[in-house]
């Protein structure tokens, strides 16, 4: 306890003898860590996964810093995450083709202890969190009818259907941890450039997903589009749920297709940011004497 009060004394009184805040913005870009298989890509010879991280991708952030003296502060940042293309399932068969890719579009924030080991270099260790957003899947699927399939609508064989969709998964609140090693260059007393590795270690778990776009067209072997429209959003095919909640568990007897087995998917990245720094006038006991 007596190490705890001079800790905390300690603290108060760096507190009211040097402070400092200061803002930030900067931009950057992070690839996969993580390595996890999101997909595959399948053709009639071979079957080939696809791995990387929901977290690569342009991000930006805000971010404040309180600096207690002058070498340890608290930080806290919120950023945005506009994350790349990755494969999720890729199909090149006779009569089939599937290209379907997923992305994120997230926000997020994290509250980080910073440590100055010199006036130029220093290092960040936090709490990350999302705090909004989704993961944005993007289908395209061609399938080439039957005869029967063909007969029933009405075109002649060789006459396909093309469907276009958009689903958005959800995840549940997730904790994971951030870290970074920053070389900042000042420029004068209240501006300053700065660059940093940071590296995000976090995975999401799916909550739930809605579709929110739904085109299907019929179209003839030349390309002419035959039907417009055959299923849309309002009207989907037989078995395809607008909404699918993800729970831990499903019964064996279970018949709601509303409902999957959750899974954990990967956000953890590695990336360079470059920013500017603003700092505001320093508040010390030689200023105030």
């Amino acid at each position: 306890m007596k190490q705890i009060i001079i800790v905390v004394t300690a603290l108060i009184f760096s507190t009211t003898t040097y402070a400092q805040f200061q803002v930030s913005a900067s931009g950057g870009y992070a690839i996969s860590s993580a390595g996890m298989k999101l997909g595959e890509t399948q053709t009639s010879s071979s079957t080939e996964n696809s791995y990387g991280s929901y977290g690569e991708g342009l991000n930006a952030q805000l971010r404040g810093t309180y600096f207690f003296n002058d070498a340890i502060g608290v930080d806290l940042s919120l950023g945005y995450l506009h994350g790349s293309d990755q494969t999720v399932s890729k199909v090149n068969l006779t009569g089939y083709e599937v290209d379907a890719i997923a992305r994120a579009r997230a926000f997020g924030a994290a509250a980080s202890i910073v440590y100055k080991f010199n006036p130029n270099i220093y290092a960040r260790l936090g709490a990350l969190v999302k705090l909004g957003g989704k993961t944005e899947a993007v289908v395209y699927q061609k399938a080439t009818f039957s005869q029967a399939e063909a007969d029933a609508i009405g075109v002649p064989l060789g006459s396909y259907s093309e469907t276009n969709y958009v689903e958005d998964y959800h995840g549940q609140f997730p904790l994971g941890f951030v870290a970074a090693l920053g070389y900042e260059h000042p420029l004068n007393d209240h501006f300053s450039l700065f660059a940093e590795a940071e590296y995000y270690g976090i995975s999401l778990k799916r909550k739930d997903s809605e579709i929110t776009e739904f085109n299907t067209d019929v179209v003839l072997a030349d390309g002419t589009v035959a039907v417009r429209g055959l299923y849309s959003l309002d009207n989907l095919p037989a078995g395809v749920n607008k909404t699918t909640t993800y729970v831990d568990e499903l019964s064996n007897d279970n018949t709601d297709t509303s409902k999957e087995l959750a899974v954990k998917v990967p956000y953890s990245s590695f990336g360079i940011n470059f920013g500017v720094i603003y700092k505001f006038k320093k508040s010390t006991a030689d200023k105030t004497n």
